[in-house]
């Protein structure tokens, strides 16, 4: 199995009113355009209208004012061979405070081939990136991002089997592939198939907050967020049956954040040995207990920063670290930031949108 990369996030610059220095007019993140290309993958697609196209207001979750636009609106040849149409250019995207890019098939990268990227098309993620805008690639879609220079100086992904060639046809990236997704200054890069979906949570997460990222899982029946750093490569047993899933060993350490969980005791938790559940949650989930655990535990710390005005010392002892010094460290290793600076960033979101709102 390949190597666990530990997964980087830059942390965007805010205004003291707590919005992003990029956004647009409006809140954090309100308008998200999708751009339809020749030979979109269906899936890939389908994960950018399900996390951004669907209005959640009903659940307390975001509605997004979302846009599929071409660079030439009508039909468009799906990679399976059926069409969809659309019905707007690209002036959508003029505003957009995302830009998303799905997989598509590239001549580069398929012996199916594709028609070159429209160079409207880069002119539009170019211009998104100059004004701070996040801009998005699923998949292969790294590559249009690639052709518009976006990846020169950045950290990237896409799909395992495109990597190679990713980082042959644009050596000025450096590319990851290892990990399920990439964020380096605004700019994210999504492995294959489903990491489409934990990127895509990635930034809803960032710029409005674990709720909202764990009301839309909630509602597509995947994690709030699994790791950027976890391996794209998950060994599943040759044979595996329902009742041996770990779902149910997990949601009891979710609950006991707050204990120290030692992997004998998730063991007899699992009715394994700790060898076997060592190897089996490797196998299932892409890494060990221990490194899943700390990232649950920085999860629930960055969400009660969030959400919570508790003390440092409170919230270390809710999510297992023990101590605000402890809760610093792992703050420091996997964010690079700082407990107290992560609350400054983030924690007034919820006031910054009610005073715009007012």
């Amino acid at each position: 199995m390949a190597a666990l990369t530990a997964f980087v996030e830059f942390l965007p610059c805010r205004t003291a009113s707590g919005r992003s220095a990029h956004s647009t007019e409006g809140d954090m993140l309100e308008k998200v355009v999708c751009i339809a290309l020749p030979g979109m993958a269906p899936f890939e697609f389908g994960v950018v209208c399900e996390v951004f196209g669907i209005d959640r207001s009903a659940q307390g979750g975001p509605a997004f004012d979302f846009t599929i636009v071409a660079a030439e609106p009508g039909p468009i040849r799906m990679k399976l061979g059926f069409d969809i149409v659309i019905y707007n250019n690209l002036e959508a995207a003029a505003d957009a405070d995302l830009v998303v890019v799905p997989a598509y098939m590239d001549s580069s990268i398929s012996a199916e081939g594709a028609p070159a990227v429209h160079p409207e098309i880069l002119r539009v993620i170019q211009e998104a990136e100059a004004r701070g805008a996040w801009v998005l690639s699923v998949c292969s879609g790294a590559f249009v991002l690639g052709e518009a220079g976006l990846l020169d100086g950045r950290r990237s992904t896409t799909h395992w089997l495109y990597t190679d060639k990713l980082a042959e046809r644009f050596p000025g990236t450096t590319v990851d592939a290892d990990v399920l997704f990439v964020e380096d200054r605004h700019v994210v890069t999504g492995a294959g198939t489903a990491a489409g979906i934990d990127a895509a949570l990635h930034i809803v997460r960032r710029e409005l907050g674990a709720s909202a990222a764990n009301i839309i899982a909630r509602r597509m029946v995947v994690p709030p967020q699994r790791d950027g750093g976890q391996s794209q490569f998950i060994q599943l047993p040759t044979a595996t049956a329902p009742n041996d899933s770990l779902a149910a060993v997990t949601d009891w350490m979710l609950q006991h954040l707050d204990q120290e969980l030692t992997v004998d005791q998730l063991a007899r938790t699992a009715l394994m040995s700790p060898r076997t559940f060592a190897r089996r949650f490797r196998a299932e989930l892409g890494t060990t207990p221990t490194a899943w655990l700390n990232r649950q535990r920085l999860l629930r710390a960055q969400q009660l920063l969030e959400e919570s005005e508790l003390g440092l010392e409170i919230i270390a002892g809710d999510t297992g670290f023990g101590t605000a010094a402890v809760m610093r460290h792992h703050f420091v290793k996997v964010l690079q930031t700082t407990p107290t600076a992560y609350r400054r960033t983030f924690g007034s979101r919820r006031g910054a949108r009610e005073l715009l709102d007012a």
